[in-house]
């Protein structure tokens, strides 16, 4: 299996830099210098190792059939680059969460449309501090005082009101 060159780094740092907090920098700074300084050495080094002198070896070496032994275990010799077996996870695990972003980005467009309306609404009544009961009465019915519908006692808090019945919590059991 040929193994792949790494030319050039295929990470948007400045894309992670923009993203990163202020108090984090300084890690996030060491991290990228650690990942240039490997890239850098990577780099550096040939793509192919350099050639054996295999003649030299065989005249300098006094024990026959040695260095012909060592060049045929040397040229068997195969290291696999190792397979990419993560990618199709990282790819299947972006498209998850690419949905998990579109459902969020729809769901807090349609709250952003609820709110607007709220406040479109809230932006139409007359300040509050110009509101007479009247007015509270019919903008806001479920909150306001109905003294003949449903007449209530200060403080108008149900715990006050005639007739109030305190919920129980179920009797432990034995």
């Amino acid at each position: 299996m040929a193994s792949k060159r790494i030319a050039q780094s295929a990470i948007n740092w400045s894309a992670i830099a923009e993203r990163v907090p202020e108090h984090q920098r300084s890690n996030f700074l060491a991290f990228k210098a650690k990942s240039d300084g490997y890239l850098r050495r990577v780099t550096s080094q040939p793509e192919k190792p350099p050639a054996i002198n295999w003649d030299f070896y065989k005249q300098k070496v006094p024990i026959a059939g040695m260095v012909d032994e060592f060049q045929k275990k040397y040229s068997a010799l195969s290291i696999p680059f190792p397979p990419d077996t993560v990618s199709p996870q990282i790819d299947s695990q972006e498209k998850e969460i690419k949905a998990e972003i579109e459902k969020f980005k729809a769901e807090s467009n349609a709250n952003i449309a609820e709110y607007k309306k709220q406040i479109a609404h809230i932006a139409s009544l007359l300040p509050y501090d110009q509101m007479t009961l009247e007015d509270y009465r019919d903008a806001h019915p479920e909150d306001a005082l109905d003294p003949i519908n449903r007449p209530t006692f200060w403080p108008h808090n149900p715990e006050e009101q005639p007739g109030y019945k305190e919920e129980q919590a179920p009797a432990a059991q034995h």
